[in-house]
């Protein structure tokens, strides 16, 4: 169901985005503001992002076939690291114009902003709102994507109302350069954590000492060794083990397979073994 409202919030900020990509362009055009006309076409893009980005949500839901063996799980993480690459290259063009206009400011129309920028942020807020609460990494991309356009348009309704009464036109970059560096900082998180899924680290929410503790306590378990624990998407968990144990192994499979349940670990695979014919021993040996 999880999988499902994902791709259900990303299709929704999807039509809020493209929708307001329209006014945006009108508003820019009635307004005469190059900022805003620019905007638009950033908001445009937003929108092919978030087309991705829905599209790849959706085919992540795919159960496995005979070509991949855990389905199809982390297309979503392509469209988190397609997400952040855009972001990236988009912040860094922001900057480098934001820079620009400090020693250069432009007179903007204020009082049309100001509306503009209202309807922006019920728009975008909107937007935002629908994948705010999403667990996996792809909407949490999303939204830091849109709540780039948020935090624009506060800015530009914040300028627009200082504008109205003092001619202030370095305010613009000012801001612009604050948010771009936020939207920065947080994208350099969201490709640290997606990173370190394909390459496979342990994932955050699991303890594996106590983990370890855990098993280990389970009667006739004698140790284990060769853990391995892995996500695919950052929601899903994997996780293959060796455990020496002196019977009941039956028993200590279903065991096993209950108690990590509570880390989110879906699949498991166990291989059982005594302490005469442990591959621990012959490795010591």
């Amino acid at each position: 169901m999880s999988k499902e409202n994902s791709t259900k919030n990303i299709r929704t900020a999807f039509f809020l985005n493209l929708g307001f990509a329209f006014v945006e362009l009108i508003g820019g055009i009635i307004t005469n503001s190059v900022a805003i006309l620019s905007d638009a076409i950033h908001d445009f893009g937003d929108s092919i992002s978030l087309a991705i980005a829905w599209a790849l949500q959706k085919k992540s839901n795919k159960p496995k076939d005979e070509k991949y063996s855990y389905g199809y799980k982390r297309f979503s993480l392509l469209s988190s690291v397609i997400l952040s690459g855009i972001l990236l290259i988009g912040s860094i063009l922001i900057l480098i114009e934001a820079i620009t206009r400090l020693f250069s400011p432009q007179d903007v129309n204020a009082q049309g902003m100001l509306w503009l920028a209202i309807l922006g942020i019920i728009v975008n807020g909107l937007a935002a709102l629908s994948v705010k609460r999403g667990k996996t990494l792809n909407e949490r991309a999303v939204f830091l994507h849109i709540m780039e356009d948020v935090l624009g348009w506060i800015g530009v309704l914040v300028i627009s109302i200082v504008m109205i009464f003092v001619n202030l036109p370095i305010l613009d970059p000012i801001l612009s350069i604050s948010i771009t560096i936020w939207v920065l900082y947080n994208v350099y998180k969201n490709l640290k954590a997606t990173f370190n899924i394909l390459l496979q680290a342990f994932p955050k929410n699991v303890d594996v000492k106590k983990l370890t503790k855990e098993i280990e306590a389970i009667d006739n378990v004698i140790s284990i060794h060769d853990l391995h624990i892995w996500t695919q998407d950052g929601l899903s968990h994997v996780m293959t083990l060796h455990i020496v144990a002196e019977k009941n192994y039956e028993t200590i499979k279903i065991k096993v397979r209950e108690m990590v349940k509570a880390y989110n670990i879906d699949h498991v695979t166990i291989e059982l073994e005594d302490k005469y014919s442990s591959c621990e021993e012959k490795t010591q040996s």
